[in-house]
């Protein structure tokens, strides 16, 4: 598996976002959220990912840029997480809720964190259609 993070890979539809925030569910590891839906994308990749933090908790862009490429590098190093448990296409969106910027390592291990429990949640989710 390629440790990328490229074009294809990337949310960009603006009307895949709407839909997902609309009727996306989410999960979370303090500081980072996850919001997912499964849905069909134009990518070949098993996911479509994007990052975002809040203009309200971080005024200053540089720190917000900083905070956005730091969880992009630990979604990519951590991405075979995910890749090795789809079958379905999905995209989500991880956010940062925290006021505080945390360093590098405390983001690393949260991601890890917030992969795991979406995996749980989409196989618990699969269980339940299976099992009715």
């Amino acid at each position: 598996m390629k440790y990328t993070l490229g074009k294809k890979e990337r949310l960009k539809s603006k009307k895949l976002i709407e839909k997902l925030y609309k009727e996306g569910t989410s999960v979370k590891a303090f500081p980072l959220r996850m919001v997912f839906l499964q849905t069909e994308h134009t990518s070949d990749y098993p996911a479509q990912v994007g990052v975002s933090v809040a203009k309200r908790n971080f005024k200053k862009a540089p720190d917000r840029n900083r905070l956005k490429r730091v969880m992009r590098e630990s979604y990519r190093l951590q991405k075979e997480i995910v890749y090795n448990n789809l079958e379905l296409p999905y995209v989500f969106m991880i956010s940062y809720l925290g006021k505080e910027e945390k360093n590098y390592e405390e983001i690393y291990t949260k991601m890890n964190k917030l992969l795991n429990l979406f995996i749980k949640d989409i196989q618990n989710i699969s269980n339940e259609e299976y099992d009715s």
